[in-house]
């Protein structure tokens, strides 16, 4: 900063906006501008250190930054009763390019070829790198049951240390019993086939603030099942399903009453309907 001299600076995240605001004031650059990601805060997945830094930003935040940039409406609400100054906010939801986001020909990605899925296999899936706030055991959980009530599904899992390098991981679906369902499959570069292929995409997170993966499966006419964090349920709309958080039972069952409507006239149009709102 002292080298470059910014006229304005942009910090990314709690951490960065703390950090990023005293180095700036202490040479004197006033045009700081923070950024939030971030919506609910839970003790027993946030950080101890960010949660007390969080507290510092509260009363920074009336003094130091001439606004506060946002990508979700649920996180304007959770930081106002945080005690940021509301005045701040400027909402900037995420952007997608849809020239590149959309359906593609299943045939030149094919997941159920490379894993031998049947085409009569309901194939679901989730993509999001492996971290509590995913809440991916919740999924788990959910599979447990439908597994159980006879539901004849495939589910493929994608995002960084999603492998099986992940004994954490590895150990629920054995424990299980999923390891015939589920296939642990990383990082994905193609997300619009990946997507695509899906018949429908969960996301069983914990906290989120706007999850992209929810409008770039729905950019690709792929449902989703989302649980009710950050802006999910604002994305879906009327195009999906929105369940509570870490609550197996009820996702089970949503899962359950989404893939039961695929093949009739309604799931088409609810198909074309979520690309339609993204």
């Amino acid at each position: 900063l002292y080298y470059e001299k910014p006229d304005i600076v942009q910090t990314w995240m709690y951490h960065a906006d703390f950090f990023g605001s005293i180095a700036s004031i202490l040479i004197g650059i006033k045009n700081i501008f923070w950024n939030i990601r971030h919506s609910e805060l839970q003790k027993n997945h946030s950080n101890r250190k960010t949660i007390y830094i969080i507290k510092i930003l509260t009363k920074l935040s009336w003094w130091v930054p001439k606004k506060i940039i946002v990508n979700s409406k649920r996180s304007i609400k959770v930081h106002k009763k945080l005690g940021y100054c509301s005045k701040k906010f400027l909402y900037i939801p995420n952007g997608y390019d849809l020239s590149k986001l959309k359906p593609t020909n299943k045939k030149f990605f094919s997941i159920r070829k490379r894993l031998k899925i049947k085409k009569n296999k309901y194939l679901i899936g989730l993509v999001g790198r492996y971290n509590l706030a995913k809440d991916h055991f919740n999924l788990l959980n959910a599979l447990y049951l439908l597994k159980n009530q006879k539901i004849d599904f495939f589910c493929v899992l994608g995002g960084k240390g999603i492998n099986y390098k992940n004994n954490n991981l590895v150990t629920i679906i054995e424990k299980l019993e999923l390891k015939n369902h589920i296939k642990l499959m990383g990082v994905q570069t193609d997300i619009p086939s990946f997507m695509s292929e899906l018949d429908l995409h969960i996301l069983s997170s914990n906290s989120e603030s706007f999850p992209n993966v929810v409008a770039e499966a729905m950019a690709c006419e792929t449902p989703c099942v989302v649980t009710e964090v950050g802006d999910a349920a604002y994305i879906v709309g009327k195009t999906g399903w929105v369940v509570p958080p870490e609550n197996p039972l009820i996702l089970a069952k949503t899962i359950k009453r989404a893939l039961s409507e695929i093949g009739t006239n309604k799931w088409k149009q609810r198909c074309i309907q979520a690309r339609l709102r993204i």
